[in-house]
């Protein structure tokens, strides 16, 4: 057995409704994966499966998820390794937790998306693509920038964004 995780790009479900965690891991549990837990109420899943391909695990997911919650979600998975190393690998370190995002993306992202991203950038936020993902460091509030509406599927590809606690959270939970 291998540990995983999986992202969900989005957890509301319509107007007032949002996947409750119990029901995420319940959903996972069906699929066939063992010892489902969550992190947050944000959609962030950890779980045990047999080795397999990240996107037939994905596709798993997705599938399941149309068919617990009646709604269409991008789910991006990585195995442990990739986790942990995603999470060593933020060059940001010195800025706050929150503050710093990763876009974990299904696709690795090109080096050239960062020019074409910085005409959104203030003079403060700092970006770096590592191991194809897109890590920024806000430097304050994300909601406050012009730089977090430019990062749509549309223009980046499918991913998803996390704060810096809450990678760390994951890997303190597939690495104890």
């Amino acid at each position: 057995m291998r540990t995983y995780v999986a992202l969900l790009h989005s957890i509301v479900l319509g107007p007032g409704r949002r996947v409750i965690m119990s029901d995420l891991k319940a959903m996972a549990e069906e699929l066939g994966f063992s010892n489902a837990r969550t992190l947050v109420a944000t959609g962030n899943l950890v779980f045990e499966a047999q080795e397999q391909p990240i996107r037939e695990i994905e596709t798993r997911l997705e599938a399941g998820f149309v068919g617990a919650f009646g709604k269409s979600v991008d789910i991006i998975g990585r195995d442990a390794g990739a986790w942990l190393k995603l999470a060593a690998g933020n060059p940001f370190k010195d800025g706050k937790g929150s503050e710093v995002i990763v876009r974990v993306m299904r696709q690795p992202l090109d080096a050239a998306i960062l020019t074409m991203l910085d005409k959104n950038r203030s003079s403060t936020e700092r970006m770096a693509i590592v191991d194809g993902d897109l890590w920024i460091d806000f430097g304050g509030k994300a909601s406050e920038t012009r730089l977090l509406p430019a990062l749509t599927t549309k223009r980046l590809g499918v991913g998803t964004l996390r704060n810096w606690n809450t990678v760390q959270g994951l890997a303190a939970m597939i690495d104890p």
